[in-house]
């Protein structure tokens, strides 16, 4: 990359950092609560008016019941939170839902959790910018107009942050979260102390009225579940940290147990006190200002939290902009949860061949990059088709949340059952696997809820969305799986060509670097080495182990790389080789060749890039070695060679595969000469 490209790239995220940097990136608890946790405790923001959205349809008196209703959901929370505490100790090593279902539900139930987990962490992105800007909008009315681009803007400025790197965005973020916690705790503090003194803080919607709808029976039942499904967006980004329990300092596990407790500690009292100071100050908030009397001309009507901090601290008030300025810097800043576990969950499944490989590589932050950019990408969409509405967008949510929620748990009951195969029942694992029964079944009930009350609203979508992500991921596998089978190394070796050329570039021992190794050999360079960047110490491990074990008879030379870069340290390689004025260095850089653009997407084009640089380096040549997989073959080209008019012997056995050589009489080697084998499995 040249300077011009790199210096805009610096300015943006920064110098790369060394692979042996990754300990400086963990996380102490105080930066990890709003790194993790800025989701749950943000959503406190729009929780609570969800609710009261819902009840509004149900007039007064089902209004009267939010608190009620935020009970619900605060037990709920306390519960999963519990629950999730012991995934944190049971999985140290992070996946969440998707671990544990893989280990103890199988491969089906772990990719429907990574789908719903995917799909959560979209919607999170979206709702919380969404709400972030609407609640800008509600301190600055003029802004109306421009609220997707600000939607917009808000995604782009959290991608640049996070491709810096997670402990820069935490300390970045320590703030604004610290700030909305302590300024809606002043703002309960200082109403509840007002109601007590009989000055009641009044909304400014208190006088409005709700048009008269009287629900009972089965209605009002149904009003109070789609309320209550609504509330449970509070419980969305609980998972995070269970999922993010690596990048904590030691002792990861109790770091990230109590991370969890004091995040549930804070969002329970939020919820529970904004949900009784809405009620008390007679918040009337709807859909449509046509469920609301009385209304005023030119009546803009705001989110709770404007409503509540104007009534507690008096409009345009340095605390009304206080908890406002706090607020929308949290919704914006609460996507960052989803900026975390995202791209974490998509290395975990790049990992299992279930996604491509490329979102399992860090960048130069040390940071998954790719799963950063892919999730700001997809939730921009949706901001821009859904107008940046919180609404539209609200009923897509929590459904995943909830799969992923009811998996987990469940998962977690096989757990601790297996744990007590194999150690015995003891009072712990009785206590624990109750607790996660509890709260499976619990989980498991709301997301029947949230189906019913949410489907015709926009979650059919979500349950769209999910088969076709489990399909997808899937099929990528069946690829890897396919790739690998044609990939691995024939017990035989491969049969040494004739004549061909000297630095052979070795990602792995596979029939690829065999057969590059080979024609390598078979032009009888004065000398040849096989070239590996040390990118990755377990895969680098393995090679010398396996190249020991084949016994093969070309030296390998390893080559440090500081920051993960395959071309730099192959140029730097290859200028210190001493060589005479009119010697040439040959590259053979081996690669396989598919058939379709999408397969393509699945693997890495390290090798192009290297080969663009190499083509500026003077005296030296580049050959690529193609290895056809099956899904080439549509595009097979003739084989050299194949019109001539020369009659081609073939060996007494006419085989192709059991190490027989073809040979024309233009063969420099004589004719008679024995086929010579490469890295067979004996030595």
């Amino acid at each position: 990359m040249t300077t011009s490209f790199r210096l805009p790239k610096r300015l943006l995220v920064g110098n790369p950092m060394r692979s042996n940097q990754m300990s400086e990136t963990l996380l102490p608890k105080t930066l990890a609560l709003p790194v993790y946790c800025s989701d749950p405790i943000s959503s406190n923001a729009y929780a609570t008016q969800e609710i009261l959205l819902v009840l509004a349809l149900g007039g007064a008196t089902a209004v009267l019941t939010t608190p009620w209703v935020a009970l619900f959901v605060v037990g709920l929370l306390a519960l999963v939170t519990i629950s999730y505490r012991q995934t944190c100790y049971a999985y140290p090593d992070g996946g969440g839902a998707y671990a544990v279902s893989k280990d103890n539900l199988g491969k089906s139930a772990a990719l429907i959790a990574a789908a719903a987990l995917m799909v959560d962490y979209v919607m999170t992105v979206a709702v919380s910018i969404a709400a972030s800007v609407e609640n800008l909008i509600s301190a600055f009315p003029n802004l109306l107009p421009y609220h997707v681009g600000l939607c917009v803007a808000f995604i782009l400025v959290l991608t640049l942050m996070n491709l810096r790197g997670v402990r820069e965005s935490g300390t970045l973020f320590a703030i604004p979260t610290y700030g909305f916690i302590a300024s809606v705790f002043i703002m309960l503090g200082a109403g509840f102390w007002q109601a007590l003194n009989g000055h009641m803080p009044v909304a400014e919607s208190a006088s409005l009225g709700f048009v008269d709808v009287s629900p009972t029976g089965a209605a009002l039942i149904i009003l109070l579940l789609r309320a209550f499904a609504s509330g449970c967006t509070s419980l969305t980004g609980v998972e995070a940290v269970s999922n993010g329990v690596p990048t904590f300092r030691k002792p990861k596990s109790r770091n990230a147990s109590t991370t969890l407790i004091v995040m549930a500690i804070l969002s329970i009292s939020m919820m529970a006190g904004l949900s009784f100071l809405a009620t008390w100050s007679g918040v009337h908030i709807a859909d449509n200002l046509d469920q609301l009397t009385n209304v005023p001309g030119g009546y803009i009507q705001r989110t709770v939290l404007a409503q509540l901090s104007s009534a507690v601290f008096g409009n345009n008030t340095i605390g009304f902009f206080a908890v406002q300025g706090f607020t929308t810097l949290i919704l914006a800043l609460a996507a960052n949860t989803a900026f975390n576990g995202f791209p974490i969950l998509a290395s975990i499944l790049a990992e299992d061949r279930f996604l491509p490989k490329q979102l399992g590589r860090r960048g130069d932050r040390l940071v998954f990059s790719n799963g950063i950019l892919i999730l700001a990408s997809v939730a921009a969409g949706l901001i821009i088709a859904f107008d940046g509405s919180v609404t539209k967008l609200i009923q897509l949510y929590i459904l995943g949340v909830f799969v992923s929620f009811t998996l987990s748990q469940a998962g977690m009951v096989v757990y601790w059952r297996r744990q007590s195969r194999e150690h015995g029942w003891t009072p712990g694992h009785i206590a624990a696997a109750i607790v996660n029964g509890v709260g499976a079944a619990a989980t498991a009930v709301v997301l029947v809820i949230v189906l019913l009350t949410k489907f015709t609203h926009g979650a059919y979508l979500v349950v769209i969305a999910m088969p076709v992500l489990v399909f997808v991921m899937l099929r990528i596998h069946r690829h890897y799986q396919r790739v690998s089978h044609q990939l691995k190394a024939a017990a035989g070796g491969i049969t040494l060509p004739s004549r061909i050329h000297a630095v052979v570039l070795i990602s792995q021992l596979n029939e690829p670097s065999l057969k590059a190794l080979a024609f390598a050999r078979a032009i009888r360079p004065s000398t040849i080495t096989a070239l590996r960047v040390d990118t990755s110490p377990k895969r680098t491990e393995k090679l010398i182990a396996e190249w020991a074990e084949r016994d093969i008879a070309v030296p390998l030379t390893i080559v440090n790389s500081a920051y993960r870069d395959l071309t730099e340290p192959v140029l730097d390689y290859l200028s210190k080789i001493h060589i005479g004025p009119r010697d040439v260095v040959q590259v053979f850089v081996p690669e396989y060749v598919v058939g379709h653009w999408w397969e393509t997407i699945l693997h890495n084009q390290s090798a192009l890039r290297l080969k663009g640089r190499l083509l500026y380096m003077p005296g030296v040549m580049v050959t690529s070695v193609p290895y056809q997989l099956k899904s080439a073959e549509q595009y097979s080209l003739e084989r050299p060679g194949a019109e001539a008019e020369i009659a081609v012997p073939r060996s007494a056995s006419g085989a192709t595969g059991g190490g027989s050589v073809v040979r024309t009489g233009a063969d420099n080697a004589p004719s008679d000469a024995e086929p010579k084998v490469l890295a067979s499995s004996g030595r």
